[in-house]
């Protein structure tokens, strides 16, 4: 069934209000901008126990009227579930769990999940107003509505709420506040420090305690922050990378299949994405099913190159594309936020030499350093990437003293960056996890409304996901060199895994499926965020370095915070 949100505008400039969001927004103005102007929506365990204590509502038909009722319709009884109601007056529009009442007045009746408040209203204000306004709809359509019933599942009890001029007056109030609301450009502050935000299945995009201690400027460590709890952190992407594979939908399950043989299978519950490598087919079922529920389809050639992604509607938060594209049109922003790009991958390319390096090269440290402070102060992009490129030959001019040959006789010999095609294993597996990291970056920034193929440090170029490529910047060392340096000192990869043909070397798809898997290792490696010091794992840093990102292009901090390790 169409959710309130969706359905259309009747008239006006702003679609009508639905009720639901007019509780949402006296529970938190931030929180209904969100939902409502923004078009997110996540779950937690609370929202889908809410629908599940639905389900009798939405599903449940009318009752008949009884055999042999010939009453007048004045005097009939009514008890009708899932009534929707909308007026263009009033500008809201509800769908009523129950209606029920004798005559022309009637009561509505709202299903809550959990029990019943011990106030002395017998209910919180958000559930009040939602109820008066399915009250004020019911009297747009002639009925006689002076009180509504809340009833609290969880300890079933139905507490009365009299339809007053007090809480009309201010059911109109919020009316009036959250059109003005809907036609602003930037959301709501957050809360400050309250005790709603751990239990919203929105606090993972909010961000509330990161976004309200970036608005003000602050020296030394940052303030102990609650720890972000996302609906779904345990979601791990699918591979799927068999030549001639199929993937198909069983229930709640993903299932691969190599002829008539299953290969493997996952929830998709617990599926963030999935990644199909070479001549891999999915149903049709399959792509339905992934798109409504927002998990991207990848599309990736047998060597991991990436072709494309199939993913559902496009986001909703047009507002934030335009920022994005009026910062990408001001050459003094994209300067601001390339510096810091590069700045923070200088840092991190430090960083990993001196933790991993057998013996690094004191200059080389003292170079690096000196790279990352005149990357800061450059007037030019042109500047910055020649400035860029020289830390790029430091760094990698010593890459080969982190590496072990863990498996005697292999050959990781390493003298530099080559590609297209890579001629030796560690430019091969380089190569193939900058284009996953690239890709995954790419699924990001979709699913929270960037685009992708425009960058403020990499220029647009057909084809290029220029933003992808910048966000990646400060990640390259941390995520993809990292996990490199793990498969080879560790010998995951061998020397059997990978062949050399006309000068290049590609890796065995045994090879590439087992770098894969020390990739996505590390993307679950928990770590303390250097800004917000909790502990974190990579896949969800990229996601809020995402989100913070947008929340400096729409205003709401005043810079954009480079994620720097320690």
């Amino acid at each position: 069934m169409e959710s309130e949100s969706q359905q259309p505008s009747t008239g006006g400039d702003l679609p009508l209000l639905p009720a639901r969001m007019v509780n949402e927004f006296a529970y938190c103005p931030r929180l209904a901008y969100f939902e409502w102007v923004d078009g997110e929506f996540a779950d937690n365990a609370e929202t889908m126990e809410g629908r599940f204590h639905h389900r009798r509502v939405d599903q449940a038909p009318a009752r008949k009227p009884r055999q042999g009722d010939e009453r007048k319709s004045e005097e009939t009884t009514i008890h009708q579930r899932s009534v929707w109601l909308s007026s263009e007056r009033l500008g809201v529009t509800a769908k009523i769990d129950l209606v029920e009442g004798e005559g022309p007045t009637v009561v509505p009746v709202d299903y809550k999940r959990g029990k019943r408040p011990h106030t002395p209203q017998g209910a919180w204000e958000p559930e009040r107003v939602q109820l008066c306004v399915q009250g004020l709809l019911l009297r747009e359509q002639g009925f006689v509505c002076e009180r509504g019933v809340l009833y609290f599942v969880a300890s079933r009890e139905r507490v009365e709420v009299p339809f007053d001029e007090e809480l009309v007056a201010r059911t109109h109030e919020l009316l009036h506040d959250m059109r003005a609301m809907a036609g602003a450009t930037v959301a709501p502050p957050p809360l400050v420090d309250s005790p709603k935000c751990p239990r919203c299945s929105l606090v993972g995009l909010c961000l509330p305690d990161e976004v309200g201690w970036l608005r003000e400027p602050h020296e030394g460590e940052a303030p102990a922050l609650r720890k972000l709890v996302p609906g779904n952190d345990d979601a791990l992407p699918l591979h799927v990378q068999t030549p001639g594979a199929r993937l198909s939908k069983d229930g709640e399950c993903l299932k691969v299949k190599d002829h008539d043989a299953v290969i493997g299978e996952a929830r998709l519950i617990e599926t963030s994405q999935v990644v199909l490598y070479g001549s891999v087919q999915a149903s049709t079922q399959v792509i339905q099913e992934l798109c409504k529920r927002n998990i991207p389809l990848v599309y990736c050639s047998s060597g991991g190159w990436f072709y494309g992604i199939t993913i559902g509607l496009p986001h909703k938060h047009i507002d934030l594309r335009r920022r994005q594209y009026a910062v990408a049109a001001d050459s003094e922003r994209c300067l601001v936020l390339a510096r810091r790009f590069v700045q923070a991958k200088i840092a991190n390319c430090r960083t990993l030499l001196r933790r991993n390096h057998r013996a690094a090269p004191e200059t080389i440290i003292i170079d690096l350093k000196r790279d990352q402070v005149q990357a800061g102060a450059v007037n030019s992009l042109e500047t910055l990437l020649g400035i860029e490129g020289t830390a790029a030959r430091r760094y990698f001019s010593e890459f080969a003293g982190m590496l072990k040959e863990a498996e005697p006789c292999a050959r990781f010999d390493f003298d530099g960056r080559n590609r297209r095609p890579p001629r030796d294993p560690v430019n091969a597996m380089l190569s193939l996890l900058y284009s996953i990291l690239a890709r995954e970056w790419t699924v990001t920034l979709h699913s929270v409304g960037l685009d992708p193929y425009l960058g403020f440090y990499h220029q647009p170029r057909y084809g290029r996901p220029a933003l992808a490529l910048d966000m990646m910047e400060e990640f390259r060392p941390l995520i993809a060199d990292s996990a490199v340096l793990t498969a080879i000192n560790n010998g995951e990869i061998r020397q059997s895994d990978w062949f050399e043909r006309m000068g290049s070397v590609t890796l065995t798809p045994d090879g590439r499926r087992r770098l894969i898997e020390t990739y996505e290792r590390r993307m679950g490696q928990d770590i303390t965020h250097p800004v917000f010091g909790y502990q974190i794992s990579y896949r969800r840093v990229l996601e809020v370095q995402a989100r913070l990102l947008g929340r400096y292009l729409l205003g709401e901090i005043p810079e954009f915070p480079a994620f720097i390790t320690r």
